[in-house]
């Protein structure tokens, strides 16, 4: 064992080998006996690939350039269905949805029409209705330039390409009374649908309605109401049972639980009360928390602060959960022949296909997980609750530095870094990542922090950030770093905060908010919120642009939190280093937004680097960025924590 200073220790995980691992499979879905899914090719210009098992693992369906992904709500829905037959899906290119046979010859064929702003004709969340020779689908049209001319509805799109040059020939099945829809699921019967919708100012995890409509022999919707949910209430999931009547996920009691409800009265039975989450934040149309089997039992994901996968039968209201290492299940769920298929993770091993019959053992039937580095690199992250401002409780997992060849001089407490999750409704999965290993594998700590207002934990603390974006946030992150300093975990002359998106909102609020003031001798942020106000309506896209009514207030009733809260009005009150990195093609937080607040920090002598990259969108998918992001996040520790760092990009620092 080498004794050597923290930040200074060799590691096997490199950045290029962060960058190959970077992000996970998604969306899994049935075709004919096999489940196909989603995944990565970040040395694919980032691309999504669309693939199936094969014997010597998975393998693409669709050659480069096909990209199997869509931006509704710019974050994307579930974005293809299929059956043993027949393949259709959105290619992020052009928007389009195309249909494919598969083992055919020939290239896909486009269903959908060009649309008149490019790009502005987006689908998602599909279901197949080959009887009829048509998929219905949540629908995203833009009817002019700015980023909230748009509406949605579901449509039925014809199988057989009509409306590829024909805009007509697609049928809108619901009115745009709403803002926000999800793609229908039709019953058993094919007699009647439900879907989810909602308005401006809501977020799905506020509040949604649960709607549903009587299918007629012409495939129209009739008598389409309302039968759950309201202003406070958030209904993320509705499947149908096969007796006909519902099984939907509502946080009604405060915690996202499972009910049965009658899709006549609207009566809702409780299947599983307790205070766990069955469900999660709606960010992705489509995402799938349980999955309702045919003999009704119900495989569900839950947990507190945690997503396991369990099997939940509605006779005794008993749950009864998978065995083996996976921590983290994600909102994707398939049933194939008894057995249940998912995503899982755990804190040594990154997401495989997992499939469980519901009695016996789980085992790995895709995307197997193998270490690509002796796993004594890999942190072991020790989930701590750490007391906030008035004694409330802060979720955090901490992860100490680790290497089997170094550890530090003795006395030396290891410097930390504070990493903020995006959302800011979101949290942070123990799931083996890479990146974090990066860090601790080179003695820098991690401490990811669930502020107040995280997921996972009931919506009493969801609620905490009401109003309240850029205090909670900032107070429990500050809390956790000077608890682990106090405590000797950490230096608390050398922590660092860090996050991207709604976290790089956070990260730069600490640099200006008196309630961490002097804690943080460095911070690395990435595509940024950084002034409120200029986040409003067309300033961000659609789906976000009124987020900030329930996370700040509305604006013409308190403007002055808007302007004492945004990092870009207090560049005077910054005075320890960073790095901004920000995607230029990025239309939820545009690159606009850092140049203001350049401009407004110039001549105040703060040593700092922007790095902007072509291509790159909300977050970074090329393999050369991801390289390029982690190299000058480390070379902003190694020269603010003064440790020799040769894998360290040679950040340039400006003033």
């Amino acid at each position: 064992m080498t004794i050597a200073t923290y930040g200074a220790w060799r590691s096997q995980v490199t950045a290029e080998l962060v960058a190959r691992a970077d992000g996970r499979p998604a969306f899994l879905g049935r075709v004919g006996d096999e489940v196909w899914w989603t995944e990565p090719r970040p040395s694919e210009g980032g691309r999504r690939a669309l693939v199936r098992p094969g014997a010597d693992g998975p393998r693409a369906v669709l050659p480069e350039p096909w990209n199997v992904r869509n931006r509704v709500h710019e974050y994307g829905g579930a974005p293809w269905v299929g059956s043993e037959s027949l393949i259709v899906f959105s290619n992020f290119d052009d928007q389009r949805l195309y249909r494919y046979e598969p083992g055919s010859e020939a290239d896909p064929a486009p269903l959908t029409p060009v649309p008149r702003i490019p790009g502005g004709l987006r689908w998602c969340d599909m279901a197949l209705d080959p009887g009829r020779g048509e998929v219905w689908a949540a629908m995203e049209e833009f009817t002019g330039e700015r980023p909230t001319d748009v509406r949605r509805t579901i449509a039925a799109v014809p199988l057989d390409g009509s409306a590829a040059a024909d805009r007509g020939a697609l049928r809108e099945l619901t009115g745009d009374r709403y803002r926000f829809t999800t793609g229908p699921r039709i019953s058993p019967d094919r007699k009647r649908a439900v879907w989810i919708a909602w308005n401006h100012p809501d977020m799905p995890w506020d509040g949604t309605e649960l709607r549903t409509a009587a299918v007629t022999d012409a495939g129209a919707f009739e008598d389409a109401r309302t039968v759950a949910g309201g202003r406070e209430e958030s209904i993320p999931q509705a499947e149908w049972a096969p007796d006909g009547s519902l099984v939907v996920a509502s946080d009604r009691t405060g915690w996202w639980n499972l009910y049965r409800l009658d899709p006549d009265s609207g009566r809702a039975v409780g299947l599983h009360p307790a205070e766990e989450e069955f469900a999660g934040p709606l960010w992705t149309i489509g995402s799938q928390w349980f999955e309702v089997l045919d003999d009704g039992r119900i495989a569900c994901i839950h947990g507190r602060g945690e997503a396991r996968l369990g099997l939940l039968d509605p006779a005794t209201g008993t749950v009864t959960d998978a065995p083996g290492p996976w921590t983290e299940w994600a909102p994707t769920l398939v049933s194939n022949g008894g057995r249940i298929i998912g995503l899982a993770g755990g804190p040594s091993r990154d997401y495989e296909i997992v499939a469980w019959d519901g009695a016996g053992t789980a085992e790995v039937v895709g995307r197997e997980h193998v270490d690509r580095v002796d796993p004594a690199y890999y942190p072991e992250p020790e989930h701590r609750t750490f007391a906030g401002p008035g004694g409330r409780d802060v979720h955090a997992s901490v992860h100490r530095p680790r290497n089997p060849d170094f550890e530090g001089p003795e006395g030396e407490p290891p410097p930390f870094a504070v990493w903020v999750h995006g959302g800011p409704t979101g949290s942070h999965r123990s799931v083996l990542d890479l990146e974090i290993a990066y860090f601790t594998s080179r003695g820098i700590g991690v401490v990811e922090v669930d502020y107040g207002g995280s997921t996972g934990y009931g919506r009493e603390y969801r609620n905490r950030l009401r109003g309240r974006w850029g205090v909670v946030d900032v107070e429990d992150c500050a809390a956790v770093a000077r608890a682990l300093a106090a405590e000797g975990t950490a230096d608390g002359e050398r922590l660092a905060v860090r996050g991207g998106s709604a976290g790089g909102w956070t990260a730069a609020a600490s640099l200006t908010s008196p309630a961490a003031e002097g804690l943080y001798a460095c911070a690395a942020i990435m595509f940024p919120i950084l002034d409120l106000a200029g986040w409003l309506g067309i300033g961000t896209h659609d789906f976000e642009s009124r987020y900030l009514e329930s996370l700040v207030g509305p604006y013409e009733e308190v403007p002055e939190r808007y302007r004492d809260r945004s990092p870009v009005n207090h560049t005077d009150r910054i005075s320890a280093p960073f790095v901004l990195l920000q995607g230029l093609e990025d239309a939820i937080c545009p690159p606009e937004n850092c140049e203001r607040f350049l401009e407004r920090l110039r001549g105040r002598g703060v040593p700092h680097a922007y790095l902007a990259y072509e291509g790159e969108q909300h977050g970074f998918r090329m393999e050369s960025s991801i390289v390029s992001a982690v190299r000058s996040e480390f070379g902003l520790y190694a020269r603010t924590f003064g440790f020799d760092a040769p894998e360290a990009a040679a950040l340039e620092l400006r003033t």
